[in-house]
């Protein structure tokens, strides 16, 4: 049985979080998050509370948490804030704020 969390419109580029995502995929779901504690970036942050939400999920169906295995853990793009940065002689340039859909799937080994 698999158990996922989701944080949806998450406020970072997709592609900075994908390159945290593909660390953890296929691990042991205690030592992903031992990674990512350690793991500089804002997005392993993220990560591991959707990560932490998905464990929890596993022990609320009385899952056995020491064999949780990160199934998957992908991050997908969200919708485009669109800003705009005024410029010299009247123009205008289009700013785009990411967004990403971080999902973690964990299922027991």
């Amino acid at each position: 049985m698999a158990w996922q969390a989701k944080h949806r419109f998450a406020r970072i580029a997709p592609r900075k979080a994908q390159l945290i995502a593909e660390m953890i995929r296929g691990d042991n779901a205690q030592h992903a998050l031992n990674v990512l504690k350690f793991t500089p970036n804002r997005a392993a942050g993220m990560i591991a509370k959707v990560l932490t939400s998905a464990v929890a999920n596993a022990n609320e169906a009385e899952a056995d948490v020491d064999r949780l295995v990160v199934r998957d853990a992908r991050v997908e793009e969200g919708p485009r804030l669109k800003r705009h940065q005024f410029k010299d002689r009247g123009k205008v340039y289009q700013i785009l704020k990411r967004t990403s859909h971080i999902v973690v799937v964990v299922e027991e080994a």
